[in-house]
């Protein structure tokens, strides 16, 4: 008994660390690492959605794909700026919307397919942003 009881408080405790390990590092992050940061909190959902898919966790599926979805929806396009970003802002804005119905798809069908061109298409813009942080080398 003596050792669950411990073990739930270590989980607790890695839980609080983590979550304050993620706080800190939000809180120390310039605005092109906070998008990353997004990227690989929406690819990590959808990974884990594709684990509940397979292993036939219905529930746990659906709550990894509405995390990704609200990673989307409300990191990845709040972020956007119309205004300065003109087209280019515009045709993400349609992407983010084309990937999030694909989510939606890969959750009430059970279709891997539509999750797999979900993780495609959000690494491929992830992979363009993360090369737009790095220093240009003269």
């Amino acid at each position: 008994m003596t050792y669950s009881r411990g073990a739930t408080a270590y989980g607790q405790g890695a839980s609080a660390y983590a979550r304050v390990g993620v706080e800190s590092g939000v809180m120390s992050a310039n605005p092109h690492q906070l998008i990353v940061m997004l990227f690989d909190g929406a690819n990590t959902a959808m990974r884990a959605a594709r684990i509940h898919m397979q292993a036939g966790n219905t529930v746990e599926k659906g709550k990894s794909i509405s995390r990704a979805l609200d990673i989307i929806n409300n990191g990845l396009v709040a972020a956007l700026d119309q205004e300065k970003g003109g087209e280019i802002a515009e045709r993400l804005g349609a992407l983010y919307d084309y990937i999030a119905r694909l989510l939606l798809t890969a959750n009430l069908r059970n279709d891997e397919a539509s999750l797999d061109d979900a993780e495609r298409l959000l690494d491929d813009i992830a992979s363009a942003w993360r090369d737009i942080g790095q220093p240009q080398s003269a």
